[in-house]
């Protein structure tokens, strides 16, 4: 995982810096509506808005549009779509398996859009079920290393539930199972520690290892399914070395 994870928090990062800022805020406001939706408006009672507003925040989206899609999901204010999950699953260049997670109010749109992307890009769409018994959900925490060593980590949610930290460069990630998320991020506050994000993710069970070629068009078709104001997620189960990742500028 930690090659995927290291990639996609890398990858998160510029985004928040470049021109992709607009989609990334997008999509982080429609978690925060659709959070609002689901558990209602207050954060303090619903954790995964209070994580959804967090991420937001710590991404500079503004507070007044935080503001506004928190009121919209939880019917303060009017003027909330109707979106809707859906999965679509399928496979990328070299075999990679591919969870392509879309938050839309539109579905003929979603789709068509995934399936555009993967085609383009040397993928293809797989039948429900073919590739999501290779991914396992998890609560997954990106912890910013600073002064922080592993052990820190590991000492202050070990007791909460945390399966695993792994070391991605930068930051920590904090692995559990999906049920003990909020209390893997609540013993991380209790110690004082600093998470960038707590969400729900899927971590694959094995690993497709990529050469720089292989890299490359995983890379590519992943950036093509992300342009879609519909794809909220994509997960994939690919590993690739440090030096690969260098190799491709990630």
């Amino acid at each position: 995982m930690s090659g995927h994870s290291k990639w996609a928090t890398t990858k998160h990062k510029k985004a928040a810096l470049d021109s992709k800022r607009g989609k990334l805020f997008a999509k982080l406001i429609k978690n925060i509506e659709v959070a609002a939706r689901t558990g209602g408006p207050d954060p303090e009672g619903n954790p995964t808005l209070f994580d959804a507003i967090t991420k937001a925040r710590k991404n500079s989206v503004p507070i007044d549009n935080i503001e506004r899609a928190r009121k919209r999901g939880g019917g303060l204010e009017a003027g909330g779509a109707d979106w809707q999950t859906i999965m679509y699953e399928g496979y990328a260049p070299g075999g990679v398996a591919v969870l392509i997670e879309c938050l839309t109010d539109n579905r003929n749109r979603a789709a068509s859009e995934v399936r555009v992307a993967l085609t383009r890009n040397g993928g293809s769409l797989a039948d429900p079920g073919s590739v999501s018994y290779m991914f396992n959900r998890k609560g997954v925490v990106i912890v910013p290393k600073g002064s922080l060593t592993e052990d820190d980590v590991l000492m202050a949610v070990l007791d909460a539930g945390a399966e695993e930290v792994n070391d991605l460069g930068e930051s920590f990630e904090v692995v559990s199972e999906a049920s003990d998320l909020i209390p893997v991020r609540k013993a991380l506050q209790d110690a004082g520690i600093d998470y960038e994000s707590a969400e729900m993710s899927f971590v694959p069970t094995l690993n497709v290892p990529l050469d720089e070629e292989g890299a490359r068009k995983v890379f590519k078709l992943i950036d093509a399914l992300e342009d879609s104001d519909d794809v909220q997620n994509v997960w994939a189960n690919f590993d690739v070395s440090d030096e690969v990742m260098e190799k491709v500028g990630a």
